[in-house]
């Protein structure tokens, strides 16, 4: 099992939704959440006056797979929210030891 965790741009969350429900995922997670890479934010003008905006908006996607569906997850995920552009995000893939569904009792990719 392989827990997904993406950042991304807020504008592209609804495709990226539906390209993982395209493929069959059930269930995620979405975080607002802010941070920089390499764009170290952006200058902005409000009412006349030039401030810097260091913490950009993005949005977290957390979603927990069978291993053999990471690369499949990914493709979507990547193809979905790509823009060309600065600031398109990252993906990062995370082994999982143990997972448990707390209404059934379920475990490991029955839980999932």
């Amino acid at each position: 099992m392989k827990f997904i965790m993406a950042i991304i741009k807020p504008f592209k969350l609804d495709a990226v939704r539906e390209a993982l429900t395209a493929i069959g995922i059930e269930g995620l997670t979405v975080t607002e959440v802010k941070g920089y890479g390499r764009q170290k934010g952006h200058t902005e003008i409000y009412r006349g006056a030039e401030y810097d905006v260091a913490f950009l908006p993005k949005v977290r996607i957390e979603v927990a797979v069978a291993t053999e569906r990471v690369g499949q997850v990914v493709e979507a995920i990547s193809t979905a929210a790509r823009t060309g552009q600065i600031g398109d995000g990252k993906i990062f893939v995370i082994a999982i030891e143990q997972a448990l569904r707390i209404r059934t009792g379920e475990t490991d990719t029955d839980a999932l």
